[in-house]
């Protein structure tokens, strides 16, 4: 189907219907029985499948198998993104070491520190950033993740753009000022740890 515009929103809550519908042994799956499941209100999950598939059948619903490669191909999954971090710190080689991104079509070919403490993790090399420039080049690498401390953020940010990075996760807890064009997504654990203890806490209150 001809790809949609779709908010940040949708972007948002299409990797929970794909995890679970990977946990389902059925053929088919209406937007209701999903709604339910996930604890979301029927019209907007309708909504969402919509905008990525159009695959749905009236009385029956989605089959299973083509709205996970419909959400699969919408998301960009199934092309594998190449990409490099910097920062190989205790974050840093937690995010390169983990394995299940090749399900999410992302590959961190490599990682790039100031003083790299360890020369590879899980097979990926950690190279010092004198090598930077020459490996994105080499490898045609467009998207970088940083998990630096904040200080250093925006300094490699702008090393990585220079090096023809199109988009960057970012993993420090800083605002990163880039050109138009340039893709950024924030990953502030302070803000989400803040949403959850607001959450807990108004729970409690309820609870009382």
């Amino acid at each position: 189907m001809e790809r949609k515009e779709i908010s940040k929103a949708v972007l948002k809550r299409l990797p929970g219907y794909l995890s679970y519908l990977k946990t389902l042994n059925v053929q088919y799956i209406s937007a209701t029985t999903l709604a339910n499941a996930l604890g979301m209100g029927e019209v907007q999950v309708r909504k969402d499948l919509a905008a990525v598939s159009d695959g749905g059948r009236p009385k029956i619903g989605y089959e299973r198998k083509g709205l996970i490669q419909d959400i699969n191909s919408f998301l960009g999954y199934d092309n594998a993104t190449d990409a490099i971090l910097v920062g190989a710190g205790k974050l840093g080689q937690a995010l390169l070491g983990y394995s299940g991104f090749k399900a999410y079509g992302l590959n961190i070919l490599a990682a790039f520190d100031a003083k790299p403490a360890v020369s590879q993790v899980d097979g990926r090399p950690v190279l010092p950033m004198a090598a930077l420039e020459d490996f994105c080049r080499d490898n045609n690498v467009l998207m970088g993740i940083i998990t630096v401390p904040t200080p250093a953020a925006q300094q490699v940010c702008d090393r990585l753009i220079g090096c023809g990075i199109q988009a960057i996760w970012n993993f420090a807890p800083t605002h990163l000022d880039v050109p138009a064009g340039i893709l950024v997504q924030n990953e502030n654990m302070a803000t989400s740890l803040a949403v959850l203890s607001m959450h807990l806490q108004a729970k409690m209150k309820d609870e009382k």
